[in-house]
């Protein structure tokens, strides 16, 4: 079978930590370009991989040996690098959030569309053991019907992760759109959706901008969501979880409550109404934490799509949907009302 081969655009960490040792161990690929405006970032992987380096992703793109890329740039720039990417008949693994409007959403969506070609949204909740399971769970109905839940991803900020420390675009408005609910709130978005198979239609929050010194990017935000059927619950994501990271769901249903990722031991816990309880070790999550770069599995889904001529399951409206929720949200911060999806 013929290699997919890959352009890298953006070398900052997320590509560094994810995209970049993702390929690198799929038999199905051969990554052959790396792209950064700055311009020893991307010359340091070309040299690593044997690649060619670029500063300006246009010129990755008039190459025609490339099959994919991935956009692992500021926020910003996802919409018209992706579409660029798309229209010059590239397949594109864009990350989160996959663009800053819905209107760029929508174009790029369209795009995938006119070129035949995949559209994949970086989201990798949905692969991890512990939601994967509880997927299967909700669906059966052997915690019958769902009530609430609240879900929480926080962490002590980009700045300990990014290539670029406290100096990261990740706290400029400009490039980044959106601080924390867009780094973070998102990805819980997208699980929640997944997860209990309904849309959100109604948002209130509260997003403020309290933990970060020069950031001119929400910080914390805490949210109410409401699903089709009625399932309420909260959403926290935050830049200010000092003490250690938290990726916990927890689901409170007829039968019982689920917790998941909630626990040091057990990434899935039941308990059940009648006593009878359920405990399940299924692997440690993928987190920005020491010795926590495990497969998020992301790579995985999106060469198979292209290999096996399928929808991606993270495909463009998906990561539409997911984005739709933290927009609402902004605007309930903003004018103070529950604005409705």
């Amino acid at each position: 079978m013929t290699r997919i081969k890959v352009g890298i655009i953006g070398c900052g960490s997320i590509a560094k930590h994810r995209h970049i040792p993702e390929y690198a161990m799929n038999d199905n690929v051969d990554i052959v370009a790396f792209c950064d405006i700055i311009a020893a970032r991307a010359h340091a992987f070309a040299d690593q991989y044997n690649a060619k380096a670029y500063v300006d992703y246009t010129e990755l793109l008039e190459n025609e040996e490339i099959d994919a890329v991935s956009v692992c740039t500021p926020n910003s720039l996802h919409a018209p690098v992706s579409i660029a990417a798309l229209k010059a008949g590239k397949h594109v693994l864009c990350e989160k959030p996959m663009a800053t409007s819905n209107e760029e959403a929508e174009a790029m969506i369209a795009a995938a569309n006119e070129s035949g070609k995949k559209l994949m949204i970086g989201h990798n909740q949905r692969f991890v053991a512990s939601h994967a399971k509880a997927r299967s769970i909700i669906e059966s109905g052997e915690l019958g019907k769902i009530y609430s839940f609240r879900t929480a991803f926080g962490h002590g900020g980009p700045e300990q992760w990014s290539a670029d420390g406290e100096h990261s675009w990740f706290f400029d408005k400009e490039r980044a759109f959106i601080g924390a609910m867009g780094d973070l709130g998102v990805h819980k978005t997208d699980l929640l959706r997944f997860l209990i198979g309904e849309e959100f239609v109604e948002a209130a929050a509260f997003v403020e901008t309290s933990a970060k010194a020069n950031s001119t990017v929400d910080d914390n935000a805490v949210c109410i969501l409401k699903s089709e059927s009625g399932i309420i619950g909260t959403l926290a994501a935050s830049w200010s979880y000092n003490g250690g990271e938290d990726n916990s769901t927890v689901f409170y249903a007829e039968k019982g409550i689920m917790r998941l990722e909630d626990d040091p031991d057990y990434s899935l816990i039941i308990d059940y109404k009648n006593g009878n309880s359920e405990r399940h070790s299924l692997g440690a999550i993928q987190s920005n934490e020491e010795d926590q770069q495990t497969d998020t599995h992301v790579v995985e889904h999106f060469i198979n799509s292209i290999v096996e001529d399928k929808t991606p399951p993270v495909c463009g409206n998906e990561g539409k949907k997911s984005l739709e929720v933290i927009l609402a949200a902004l605007e309930s911060s903003e004018t103070k009302q529950i604005v409705r999806i």
